[in-house]
């Protein structure tokens, strides 16, 4: 029993992992709350505690706001449904089906990044984009963080001054086995087509213009 609760509350922390990164679809979002409703209830079911009943969203019913009627009804389906679950688990096949998605199941890791300056004499606005790279893919594997600088040398939003934080979320076992790992940084200035441009009556402004790139192995 000891096992099969570790194993339980495992797959639990591995869900909510996936439920916090907020990179889930609606209707992908409510399909795991039912899974891990489903599991909660088949862990309280093993430690002989009081079954939850909740709605079709698998929010908690409130006692005081449903009728004893529909507790009833909901409580009677909760049981069935965990009863039904429960015979699904133990049966040979599927048991042996759950022990291989178990192991062949990646835990997910995230990488924290913070920025504390940018130094760079660009003479306009510039966009930094920063993203997980595999050189040996040739792809990124993650999507832009963007920070917006002002020419002034300070992020355009001053509230993220000294606050300039992001999280690579759902990095798995796979992509720490990567040979190489790259954060790279683009620098893309925000203004003339060409900086000499300064005393032309035809003045461009707002265009996108590469002007460098740097790169960290991990």
């Amino acid at each position: 029993r000891y096992r099969q609760v570790k194993r339980m509350m495992c797959e639990l922390m591995e869900q909510r992992s996936q439920l916090l990164s907020g990179t889930l679809p609606k209707d992908e979002l409510l399909q795991l709350k039912r899974e891990v409703t489903g599991r909660i209830d088949h862990g309280n079911k093993i430690l002989s505690l009081d079954l939850v009943v909740r709605d079709e969203n698998e929010n908690i019913l409130d006692p005081d706001r449903t009728s004893v009627t529909s507790l009833f009804q909901a409580h009677r389906r909760a049981a069935q449904t965990l009863t039904q679950r429960i015979q699904e688990e133990t049966s040979p096949q599927q048991s042996a089906l759950s022990g291989s998605a178990h192991h062949a199941a990646s835990p997910s890791h995230s990488l924290y990044l913070c920025v504390r300056n940018f130094v760079c004499h660009i003479g306009e606005e510039a966009q930094l984009l920063m993203a997980l790279y595999d050189p040996s893919q040739q792809r990124s594997i993650s999507e832009n963080y963007v920070i917006r600088w002002a020419s002034t040398g300070v992020p355009q939003d001053l509230e993220l001054l000294n606050n300039l934080k992001v999280i690579f979320t759902d990095l798995g076992s796979k992509d720490l086995k990567r040979e190489r790992l790259f954060l790279v940084c683009q620098i893309i200035r925000v203004g003339r087509m060409d900086l000499r441009e300064s005393h032309s009556r035809k003045l461009s402004t707002g265009l996108r213009r590469p002007f460098g790139i740097s790169g960290e192995c991990g």
